[in-house]
């Protein structure tokens, strides 16, 4: 097995000998046989073990063993006590999470501490049908068949093409001491339940099941290379950013062949769920301005786009406006009309009515807080001019400059609200339709 191991790493460039690894050691079956197998073939191996504190005794029983065992390896040991349930608690995600993040965090910090070449884990084949079947459960989508990687970026994991039942034979035949983990009987656990309940099940069915589900891994594998680099070409096709705005052209979404799969990969890297994305998809040719939010974004549904922008500290001070709307009365009251060019109609020579070419404009709009380095074009002139200029040439005071808003069209400023707009954006021979903005008390 030793050998199978080396090609395994030799194949998949994992490892290699002139660089220390950190092997985290739990001191249960697999990570110890992890341990024994890089030692034996010849890696330098510095052991790291983590004491959750969660199982009581056993916690502290698991870290007296693993320093015993880096002892009798005469290997070097790295040990940390983590508080886990008040980490949990902090950052207001689970204790299986929590763990997860305290020990690769750290694992990670070790890593450069000690210039070593990566960190080694003792996942295996199980473990990787178990999260196969924890995935389809889950609803996860294509991406959750692939299963776990064996590098994932300086992350290693060198028995993942073994089995469970292989690493048990190697540990009885090399007679290596090692301690249980009570909680891995336990059904408390979703991953648990998969072990001791689903997978016996599925082997009353087909008793290779587990060799199955592994191939059946790799095929996903390599289809999930191709399923991407098609999702690649459409997001090419689709999404347009510009400064912080992300657009998703509606049309060219439209004329994909399975708009919901398009839909799912287009939106989950921004937060948005399941439900919520069947919600947006359902109103893709429907009406325009519904606005919709994951924990990290909002989309407002254009008529020709799906606008995403992020959510963040900045958001309360900046102010979107679909094509859809004619009204908002936050920061300001404004009216929005839409017109049409006839004999009637006359160009504002108010200030606080404007008139703007309604196809030079990018919409959302944005209503915000002037900031150092703007600059637009004033009407009536040609050139850029700093908006720190414009303020100072009109005598504004340091109140007035603070309370000034701005309304923006993508990249460039529109309007200095109530004072100047710019001249790229005014109303000419040209113009079919004018988009009117109307201060109202």
């Amino acid at each position: 097995m030793q050998q199978k191991v080396e090609s395994y790493i030799r194949k998949h460039q994992l490892l290699t000998h002139d660089k220390p690894v950190i092997v985290g050691v739990s001191g249960g079956t697999d990570s110890v046989v992890l341990l024994h197998v890089l030692i034996s073939l010849g890696y330098d191996c510095i052991i790291a073990h983590c004491n959750f504190h969660l199982r009581m005794e056993e916690s502290d029983r698991d870290t007296e063993f693993v320093r015993n065992l880096a002892v009798e390896y005469k290997n070097t040991i790295h040990c940390i006590d983590f508080d886990t349930i008040k980490y949990a608690e902090d950052n207001k995600i689970s204790i299986e999470m929590a763990a997860r993040e305290l020990r690769y965090n750290w694992f990670e910090e070790l890593r450069v501490k000690f210039d070593a070449q990566a960190v080694a884990v003792a996942h295996h084949a199980d473990d990787d049908i178990e999260t196969l079947l924890l995935n389809l459960v889950r609803g996860t989508g294509i991406r959750g068949m692939k299963g776990i990687s064996n590098r994932n970026k300086n992350v290693v994991r060198p028995l993942l093409f073994l089995t469970r039942e292989q690493i048990e034979s190697y540990l009885i035949l090399h007679n290596l001491d090692h301690v249980e983990d009570s909680t891995n009987d336990s059904i408390d656990y979703k991953r648990n339940k998969i072990r001791n309940e689903v997978l016996p099940i599925l082997e009353e069915i087909n008793p290779s099941i587990r060799e199955t589900l592994y191939k059946t891994l790799q095929y996903f594998e390599g289809s999930l290379t191709i399923y991407q680099q098609a999702i690649d070409q459409i997001e090419k096709m689709v999404v347009h950013k510009s400064a912080d705005i992300i657009k998703l052209d509606i049309d060219a979404i439209l004329q994909q062949a399975d708009v919901p799969t398009v839909m799912y990969e287009l939106l989950y890297p921004y937060g948005f769920t399941s439900a919520t994305i069947e919600q947006i998809t359902a109103l893709l040719d429907g009406e325009s301005g519904k606005v919709f939010y994951s924990e990290s974004h909002r989309l407002i549904k254009d008529r020709k786009y799906l606008i995403i922008s992020a959510k963040g500290v900045n958001e309360q001070n900046e102010i979107f406006i679909s094509q859809a709307e004619n009204e908002i009365s936050y920061p300001i009251r404004l009216n929005i009309n839409k017109l049409s060019i006839d004999e009637n109609f006359k160009i504002s020579k108010e200030p606080n009515k404007v008139h703007l070419d309604a196809l030079k404009l990018t919409f959302p709009l944005v209503i915000r807080h002037w900031k150092e380095g703007d600059s637009f074009v004033p009407f009536g002139m040609k050139n850029h001019k700093k908006l720190s200029d414009f303020f100072i040439d009109n005598k504004l005071s340091l109140l007035e400059k603070e309370q000034t808003l701005i309304l923006q069209s993508g990249d460039e400023i529109v309007w200095i609200i109530g004072l100047r707009t710019d001249d790229r954006f005014k109303v000419t021979s040209e113009t079919k339709e004018v988009i009117e903005l109307i201060i109202s008390d």
